[in-house]
């Protein structure tokens, strides 16, 4: 009865989690809130996201009777080494690429930013992992499984199941696909939740996508200057400076700001 009680309330802890990633656009936590939005989001309702989402995946595996086994809750085996070191190249990969189509250089971010910046992307992609393909992943396969003793599901689809329907949570919970959002972040996010659950599921525990999810998102922050989110053409801080400029052949003539060749 208290194993069954405790498995139940820890279901409940990880459906608090994911209704919180819900609401880390309200404590700045998001991805498309920084750097883009121009005022910095309060740091005391980032780090009290932090603290939330920290502490109720520490609580999960205190009140799961199995969370390092059933919800994945470890590293993982030594397998998860190799998968962390090919997600996280191929990240940093098109992280580069992306900088180069965008702006045909890597474009660092302002000293300013890289502290709450990192720490986002750290902080942020560990929650991700131990909520969505962690416990929620578990909890799917849990259900799965069962069904599958029962016959109503044919053995073999539990696996792929689990991670195609915590991947399309974690993308509706992120909220990469409203309006306005961008596209290329958005199926980003969706090969991190598949290859994240895959890792996850062959590894038992969620190391290799937690070193591969940070590494993309790290990456594409270095080599963008953006969290996930990159402005309109041509509104960028330089675009912007650039149109402000004396023209090249022109020179100030008089304090009207009247111009000549």
């Amino acid at each position: 009865m208290e194993h069954d009680l405790r498995i139940l309330v820890g279901l409940g802890f990880t459906l608090l989690l994911v209704m919180l990633r819900l609401e880390a656009q309200r404590f700045g936590a998001a991805e498309y809130d920084e750097p883009v939005r121009g005022v910095p989001p309060s740091i005391l309702r980032k780090l009290a996201w932090y603290a939330l989402g920290v502490g109720g995946v520490l609580l999960l595996t205190v009140v799961h009777p199995a969370a390092a086994y059933s919800l994945h809750l470890t590293v993982g085996d030594r397998a998860g080494i190799l998968l962390a070191i090919v997600f996280a190249l191929v990240g940093v990969g098109q992280a580069v690429g992306l900088a180069w189509l965008h702006y045909h250089r890597l474009r660092l971010p302002n000293i300013g930013a890289y502290p709450t910046g990192l720490a986002n992307e750290v902080i942020t992609a560990f929650i991700d992992e131990a909520v969505f393909r962690g416990a929620l992943i578990g909890y799917l396969l849990w259900t799965m499984n069962d069904a599958v003793a029962s016959g109503r599901l044919a053995a073999g689809t539990a696996d792929y199941i689990s991670i195609l329907g915590s991947a399309v949570i974690y993308l509706l919970a992120t909220r990469l696909g409203a309006p306005g959002r961008d596209r290329y972040m958005l199926a980003v996010a969706a090969v991190i939740a598949l290859v994240g659950g895959w890792a996850t599921v062959i590894t038992g525990g969620i190391g290799a996508a937690f070193l591969g999810h940070a590494s993309t998102r790290i990456a594409i922050f270095l080599t963008t200057g953006h969290a996930g989110q990159p402005p309109a053409k041509g509104t960028e801080v330089e675009d912007v400076e650039r149109r402000r400029r004396t023209p090249d052949g022109w020179r100030a003539v008089d304090r009207s700001g009247a111009r000549e060749r």
